[in-house]
């Protein structure tokens, strides 16, 4: 049985919620669902009525590589001015995947997150796609 978060509410998956659902439609702007390989969903952030959360997504190039992407949303949970958010989609590199996963270890140890970015594949925000 899931235990029960702040609120009386079942904590969400990870990647799932209003600022993930938002970040995923705009991610689908630029990036296919069906071409999509990894999503890595770091922890979000939550303070002073508002929550950050970010993502790097990957997609195959034409060379074997991986085209990355880094995804971020801050969205506004309480107050007037809730349910209002900024995205930003940005591809960011063309890397192989053990390169990225070099990066992603060293992005959690200079931010000094205590946990690793959860990866998910494109079916958690584009399930019957």
């Amino acid at each position: 049985m899931a235990s029960i978060g702040a609120g009386g509410f079942a904590p969400l998956a990870p990647g799932q919620g209003a600022g993930w659902a938002k970040l995923a439609a705009a991610v689908e702007t630029q990036v296919p669902p069906g071409e999509i390989e990894t999503i890595y969903v770091f922890h979000p952030i939550k303070r002073a009525g508002k929550e950050w959360g970010t993502a790097v997504v990957t997609r195959k190039s034409g060379d074997g590589r991986l085209r990355v992407y880094t995804a971020r949303y801050m969205l506004v949970v309480r107050g007037k001015e809730r349910g209002q958010s900024k995205i930003e989609v940005e591809e960011v590199a063309l890397s192989t995947a053990e390169v990225l996963a070099k990066v992603m270890q060293a992005t959690v140890d200079r931010g000094g997150d205590t946990e690793p970015p959860v990866e998910l594949g494109p079916a958690v925000w584009y399930e019957g796609r």
